[in-house]
């Protein structure tokens, strides 16, 4: 799988079939946006919670290219309102395939309330999600969330290898709870995300680094826009 970091909390996947997926596609005045990128044709787009950072462009993108779009009832029954077709409705716990990539919905420690107009409306419950690709390979995508103890659970149920994690603090963990996180997860590689967009978000990855030497998993820090294959 080839994967793409957009910056923030955005990134593009994309699989040996050829299949792209999107995730909390914020593009459109994303400060960490890399300058000059243009998002490829979409086949799949995956929403983690309703925050306007993580689903500023889910309607545009998906109008445009008519994406299969995965996220929470809530947030799919929103995205039907503004004219999205082609949902792929789901809830915790659940599982389901779209195209060549296996989603189930994990649990997040976050808010989920969308910005529609000048109200917040209820989107569900913020998610996260578990990646399996056809060739057995496995990655948790944890959205926006603070480290808790289900994570222990997510290690048990899908032993994932590669953890997606932020670390930005304020409005996520910080690479403090990162770390538990990490410990918890027991991934050989982890992909900080949602830090250094804004100045409050101040966690880094040589911290995180820092706070999980012997522990047997490695920081991958990523550069927006460079593609790295996994």
């Amino acid at each position: 799988m080839e994967i793409t970091w957009l910056g923030h909390g955005t990134f593009l996947f994309k699989l040996a079939s050829g299949q792209t997926i999107l995730m909390d596609p914020w593009t459109d005045g994303n400060p960490a946006y890399p300058k000059g990128f243009e998002v490829p044709h979409v086949d799949t787009i995956c929403i983690t919670h309703g925050h306007f950072d993580h689903i500023h462009d889910a309607v545009p993108l998906a109008k445009k290219f008519e994406p299969e779009m995965v996220a929470i009832f809530e947030t799919c029954h929103w995205l039907e309102s503004k004219g999205v077709r082609k949902i792929k409705p789901m809830n915790k716990g659940g599982s389901q395939k779209v195209g060549d990539l296996t989603f189930t919905m994990t649990h997040a420690v976050h808010s989920c309330g969308i910005l529609d107009g000048e109200k917040i409306i209820y989107g569900g419950e913020a998610a996260g999600y578990i990646l399996r690709l056809d060739g057995g390979q496995i990655a948790y995508f944890a959205g926006d969330t603070n480290v808790f103890t289900d994570m222990q659970l997510i290690h048990e149920l899908y032993q994932p290898e590669l953890a997606f994690l932020p670390i930005g603090d304020l409005y996520t963990m910080s690479p403090h709870e990162a770390a538990a996180a990490c410990r918890m997860l027991k991934v050989k590689k982890v992909i900080p995300m949602h830090f250094g967009t804004f100045p409050p978000l101040t966690g880094r990855p040589e911290e995180l680094q820092e706070k999980i030497k012997g522990t047997g998993t490695e920081v991958w820090a990523l550069q927006p826009g460079k593609t790295v294959n996994w």
